[in-house]
């Protein structure tokens, strides 16, 4: 590592006073996860591979009935199953990793890992973010203009609507995992969290990283409450149009739709603005770890139990193809 002591009044361009690093050498990072206690890691593995085994199943039933049902094949179902891909995918991002260290008890990875990790997180949930605003407007079309909505909402428009939420995400992901991997990491290499998240991973930088912090508060945390507020609108005009529902089936279909979606929307967006709005002290930081595990373990495990146990139309889908199963 190439140090050089700078002249006494020379201000230093770093964390730490009078050095300047000129690279990177650090080449792993130890992840300190909940906690050094086997037993508990023991017991934590079981309860987060539960959620994680059902995270994986429920969303590949969902993907599986969307696919495969043509009853299921409109823009809303369409929606759904890119959302039920994005938890998929958000959640191994993270999950198996945070597994193996609790069996493995190592808990290092690769400074390429690490960014590799960071990147992927934020793509994902960025996107899952975009996505779920994205369902919102679909539902205020369906709602509102029933007869035009297969018209409105065509197979293109969907297309092209999924398609930007992917690069909204990589986008706003790449912005992060650039400004991040540039930073000279030469001390400590104890990442205060159990994946490599931006926030724990900049204050191990030996550079300053105030203008990171502002691009993580501004741009992630504005990204998570723009979106929160651009989904909240829409709910505030379908609860209009939901009061003018003559019959009271139809009222109920649609509000358990736009409830299941908003139950999804608050637990997301919730923990997401609480974690990228907040500072970046150490005890923050730990709230930050404990908020990270709805958005990372129990949420994408959420996602199918609420779409599907309030929503006719998939447990009639799951009712047919199980009936089918059985006649095979």
């Amino acid at each position: 590592m190439n140090i050089q002591i700078q002249p006494a009044g020379q201000a230093a361009n770093s964390n730490y006073s009078r050095v300047s690093i000129n690279r990177t050498s650090l080449e792993d990072f130890i992840l300190v996860g909940f906690t050094e206690d086997k037993e508990l890691q023991v017991v934590l593995f079981c309860i987060f591979f539960m959620f994680f085994l059902l995270n994986i199943t429920g969303n590949i039933s969902i993907l599986w009935f969307v696919t495969f049902d043509s009853s299921l094949h409109t823009p809303m179902y369409f929606f759904l199953g890119n959302l039920s891909f994005y938890d998929i995918s958000f959640s191994s991002v993270v999950v198996p990793k945070m597994l193996y260290d609790f069996l493995s008890r190592q808990n290092t990875i690769t400074f390429g890992g690490c960014i590799a990790q960071m990147h992927f997180f934020h793509f994902l949930g960025s996107s899952e973010v975009t996505l779920l605003t994205i369902m919102s407007y679909d539902r205020l079309v369906a709602i509102s203009n029933p007869l035009r909505y297969s018209v409105i909402m065509n197979r293109n428009l969907c297309l092209g609507l999924v398609v930007g939420s992917y690069i909204i995400g990589f986008l706003h992901s790449l912005l992060h995992t650039l400004f991040t991997a540039k930073l000279p990491f030469c001390g400590p290499n104890r990442v205060n969290h159990f994946f490599c998240d931006v926030k724990p991973v900049l204050i191990l930088a030996c550079s300053d990283i105030s203008v990171n912090l502002k691009l993580l508060t501004m741009v992630t945390g504005y990204l998570a409450t723009t979106s929160f507020l651009l989904t909240l609108f829409p709910n505030i005009l379908i609860s209009k149009f939901l009061l003018k529902i003559q019959t009271v089936q139809g009222r109920k279909r649609a509000f358990s739709t736009c409830s299941a979606h908003l139950m999804v929307v608050s637990l997301l967006f919730g923990t997401a603005m609480f974690t990228y709005l907040g500072p970046s002290s150490q005890d923050i930081l730990d709230q930050d770890r404990a908020a990270a595990v709805l958005f990372t373990v129990v949420t994408p495990a959420l996602n199918p139990v609420i779409y599907t146990l309030r929503n006719k139309d998939m447990k009639k889908a799951m009712k047919r193809v199980i009936q089918k199963w059985l006649k095979i």
